[in-house]
């Protein structure tokens, strides 16, 4: 009898001490089995509420009118209004180098001097009444800014040789075959980081922007951006967007939101039939672990990259252009146009000279991107980052054809369907919380869903129901 107690008494021991195993497992962020389960990063980044619910707009200011400057935009301002956008991001402002450039006009990217404006756009004063009237009429405006790398022609080149990377033999070099950028060094140049920090503060104090979209953010040190994120937001808070999304450790102290490009990939596959319906919950599974809750990725069927070099959304996506616009502005995320979509624009903006974007051009384009900016706004359960609900799988008997899925925030409730197939598809919903009497937003008809019965949607059809 006493060596079964003492037997069993070691048993106890031996599960009390696997027990306080487990339970340190679980405080350092490990679970039962051999995987470790890394908590989610949390972001300290204060992002500014108007944001919520927000739709980010991209100009591209030499193509976005014939004369190609800012005073040409500002009569632009209430179409845009009228469309619904909130945030006008331009892309880069300031004079391109000379030294090196590519073709013609040269690449935005090839900045000359971070505190000028590029005498193409029209000069200081014309930005700052582009800015004041947008303001004026709700917007809110970003500018781009390229901190990983100058014009070989900036002053910098000759005041600082030694905040650049050289080759062995000492030549200042470019990154990737951007040969007409010269690469700064962050990591030994304290100085350049005050010298960046202050031409950045320059734009909020003296023309009143909001914020910045910056270039190839990865490419600059995490803690650069940290420290900057801090003195930006002792003008006043703004908001920060990044060319990223490969480095977590950028949405916990600097960026509000950054790239989906994931996303991006995704749907154009999706469009090729070489992914599903499972693919899009499976990219969202793994985004929630890896980006801080109150941030956002940036959903984009298109872009000034995705449409000069890699083709327009129509020759990406073929008939699914519009679903994957749904898509994108009703799965988490933050919504972006980009100049020319809202009237089909299905030419390839060329980079480096003069090509205008065709306004005359009629399209339903116009009136159905409104009508997502208009839902968007209206139903918190769309809203951006932790303004918004969670993306909740509805169970269908066509799971991998139809996208189906909830977004639910306070009392409002969107359902989605959209058949990610170029054919028509039946689905059934196998899940009675979805069922009930609908409004579809996009077109204000009833629609019934309940699990007795079946929906016939065509090919690449969407539903938005309230």
């Amino acid at each position: 009898m006493k060596k079964k107690n003492a037997s069993l008494s070691g048993v106890l021991g031996l599960i009390l001490v696997m027990l306080a195993i487990g339970l340190m497992a679980c405080q350092s962020g490990k679970v039962t089995g051999q995987k470790e389960v890394k908590a989610r990063p949390v972001s300290t980044v204060k992002t500014p509420d108007w944001t919520k619910n927000a739709t980010i707009y991209e100009v591209n200011t030499r193509q976005f009118t014939n004369s190609g400057t800012f005073d040409s935009i500002v009569p632009h301002l209430s179409r845009l209004k009228a469309l619904g956008v909130d945030i006008l991001w331009f892309m880069p402002i300031h004079p391109i180098g000379k030294l090196n450039r590519k073709e013609g006009l040269g690449s935005y990217y090839s900045v000359q001097d971070y505190k000028a404006i590029n005498p193409e756009f029209g000069n200081l004063e014309d930005f700052k009444m582009l800015v004041d009237t947008a303001h004026k009429l709700g917007f809110k405006v970003i500018i781009d800014w390229v901190a990983n790398h100058t014009a070989f022609d900036h002053q910098w080149v000759n005041e600082h040789p030694e905040w650049y990377r050289h080759d062995k033999d000492g030549k200042i070099i470019s990154p990737f075959d951007w040969t007409d950028v010269a690469q700064l060094n962050f990591e030994t140049n304290p100085p350049l980081w005050d010298a960046m920090i202050s031409d950045m503060k320059y734009w909020l104090t003296e023309a009143n922007i909001d914020g910045f979209r910056c270039d190839v953010a990865g490419m600059v040190p995490v803690a650069f951006w940290d420290k900057a994120r801090v003195s930006l937001d002792g003008i006043k808070p703004v908001f920060m967007l990044a060319e990223e999304e490969g480095k977590a450790e950028l949405m916990t102290k600097a960026f509000d939101a950054n790239y989906g490009w994931e996303f991006h990939h995704l749907m154009n596959k999706i469009a090729k039939g070489e992914k599903n319906a499972n693919d899009v919950f499976a990219y969202y599974q793994k985004n929630d672990t890896l980006f801080p809750a109150n941030t956002f990725r940036m959903n984009f069927t298109s872009n000034h990259d995705e449409n000069s070099w890699n083709g327009t959304e129509f020759e990406r996506l073929g008939n699914a252009v519009k679903a994957m616009a749904v898509l994108g502005f009703t799965a988490p995320g933050f919504p972006l146009i980009y100049n020319g979509q809202e009237v089909a624009l299905d030419h390839r903006l060329k980079f480096f000279v003069k090509d205008e974007i065709d306004w005359k051009k009629e399209s339903d384009f116009t009136a159905f991107y409104m009508k997502l900016n208009e839902i968007k706004k209206d139903n918190p359960a769309l809203w951006n980052g932790s303004f918004g609900g969670d993306l909740q799988r509805i169970e269908t008997d066509n799971p991998e054809k139809v996208l189906a899925f909830t977004r639910t925030k306070g009392i409002n409730k969107i359902v989605v369907l959209i058949n990610l197939t170029g054919v028509e598809q039946e689905v059934g919903l196998e899940n009675k919380d979805a069922s009930g009497s609908y409004t579809d937003l996009m077109t204000g008809k009833k629609v019934m869903l309940n699990t007795s019965g079946t929906i016939e949607m065509p090919a690449w059809s969407y539903l938005v129901l309230r």
